[in-house]
């Protein structure tokens, strides 16, 4: 078992130090103004008009790196930075949310599988760890085949949803963000020097839910190895 506190230590590690990068790449990428002088709303807006939707909305939320499509109200939210504000971070940020509408549009397959998790996974990660905890001290450990055990596992089954969801997650944030470069590039939205900076900023960004998919995973293997571990 030391291996796996050892991983989910290095796995911790990663977060932080992706998370901390992440964080320092857009603030140097906002520093870099756009020369078309587009805000973050406008360039949201007209890559919805150029990928022929026109039933989403573009909208300010509150906070900081709270941007997110919503596709039950088809509402591309963006954080008030972002709205506001005319440079490369804002531009690579609003593309991608845009590049979520656009997959919604076009019935992108692995959008649809998540948007169908996102329920089922709202529920049972409130209670898969206490579930096999609990399973736990009831004795599934010692391997008892009582109900402690089948609680155990009802846990890790409910955590195998959030596993799956964190790697199902991972091509639907890769292909919004190719296809917000895409449309940038193609459309002359930018220049190099703001293509650069928007290409790497996005390229952090996906890296989060990479180590987050791995954490998970590793969560999952530890919690398999203690429930199903000393069973013969």
């Amino acid at each position: 078992m030391i291996g796996f506190y050892i991983l989910i230590g290095v796995i911790a590690l990663a977060s932080w130090l992706v998370s901390n990068t992440l964080k320092n790449k857009f603030k140097k990428y906002s520093k870099i103004q756009l020369r078309n002088g587009m805000s973050g709303a406008e360039i949201a807006e007209k890559m919805l008009a150029d990928n022929g939707i026109f039933d989403v909305k573009v909208i300010s939320t509150p906070g900081r790196l709270t941007d997110h499509y919503n596709p039950a109200d088809k509402t591309v939210n963006l954080s008030e930075s972002v709205y506001n504000q005319r440079n490369a971070a804002a531009a690579a940020v609003a593309a991608h949310e845009c590049g979520h509408a656009v997959q919604h549009a076009q019935a992108y397959s692995y959008l649809t599988m998540r948007s169908k998790l996102v329920p089922v996974v709202s529920v049972t990660s409130k209670f898969s760890q206490w579930l096999v905890i609990g399973g736990l001290i009831m004795g599934a450990a010692s391997g008892a085949t009582g109900i402690g055990f089948y609680i155990a596992v009802a846990g890790l089954v409910f955590m195998g949803f959030a596993t799956v969801f964190s790697f199902i997650t991972l091509p639907v944030e890769y292909d919004a963000s190719n296809r917000a470069l895409a449309w940038l590039k193609n459309k002359n939205m930018v220049s190099q020097e703001e293509l650069a900076g928007a290409t790497d900023a996005l390229t952090w960004a996906a890296r989060t839910y990479l180590v987050a998919a791995l954490g998970s995973l590793a969560t999952l293997l530890y919690w398999g190895m203690q429930i199903l571990g000393g069973r013969d």
